[in-house]
């Protein structure tokens, strides 16, 4: 497979940048509002979730609709982007560089472009991206394949060819059935279920020991970590 033929896919959130906790404070606020007291379980569920807006609203008893949690939520995390505060992980530009030694690089992300692009132009990684797809972008969220999908549409090259960077279970899931090989780095305190650690083909601890297994994820062959495609 020649350099040209090759590509990097990173998720953003848990993944390239430590957001889980503002996530959480700014979802947790919005909660509040309507009289829920947020719970370590919901901080969990908004993990790797697509339908995190939906998930939210669930929690205000009908008194606030999905599209309102995302334009509050999204608008809150993009100030925090925008103003600094949504750090990159520790390793996780040189693991971009690495990416960027072996073809273009793009992020797939369940997360709304304002806040999206915020964060990613604050890191200085905006224009060194081939594509970003935001939440706006697809129809389904993670676990469905459709981000990775657009992902590999908007880099010109087949998802065969594309190497998904992913920490959620339900990232896992969609870059997999999307057909991509997967590196997993799971956040930190997270257990992959077996059935989806089965799905990468490596996993490593922290983005800085993803390091030396991105590089060698490039120059494997491609085989399916599956025998038949993910059904979401």
């Amino acid at each position: 497979m020649s350099q040209a033929r090759r590509a990097t896919v990173f998720d953003l959130d848990d993944t390239l940048v430590d957001s889980g906790a503002a996530w959480s404070r700014v979802c947790g606020a919005f909660a509040a509002r309507y009289g829920h007291v947020w719970r370590v379980e919901d901080h969990a569920a908004l993990h790797g979730n697509g339908g995190w807006a939906s998930y939210v609203a669930g929690l205000c008893g009908g008194a606030a609709s999905a599209a309102e949690v995302v334009e509050t939520c999204s608008a809150a995390m993009a100030a925090e982007g925008a103003a600094g505060r949504i750090a990159a992980l520790p390793g996780a530009l040189d693991l971009v560089r690495e990416a960027e030694r072996h073809g273009p690089v793009a992020v797939a992300t369940a997360s709304s472009r304002g806040y999206v692009e915020a964060v990613l132009r604050e890191l200085g990684l905006l224009e060194r991206l081939s594509a970003v797809v935001c939440a706006e972008d697809v129809t389904r969220g993670k676990p469905a394949p459709d981000a990775y999908l657009r992902a590999a549409a908007g880099l010109g090259l087949p998802p065969t060819c594309c190497v998904a960077v992913e920490d959620s279970a339900h990232g896992i899931r969609s870059a997999a059935a999307a057909g991509m090989r997967l590196l997993a780095v799971p956040r930190a305190g997270t257990r992959l279920p077996a059935e989806v650690a089965r799905l990468a083909a490596f996993q490593a601890a922290t983005a800085t020991d993803a390091l030396p297994l991105l590089g060698r994820l490039h120059t494997l062959r491609h085989t399916s970590p599956v025998s038949a495609p993910l059904t979401v």
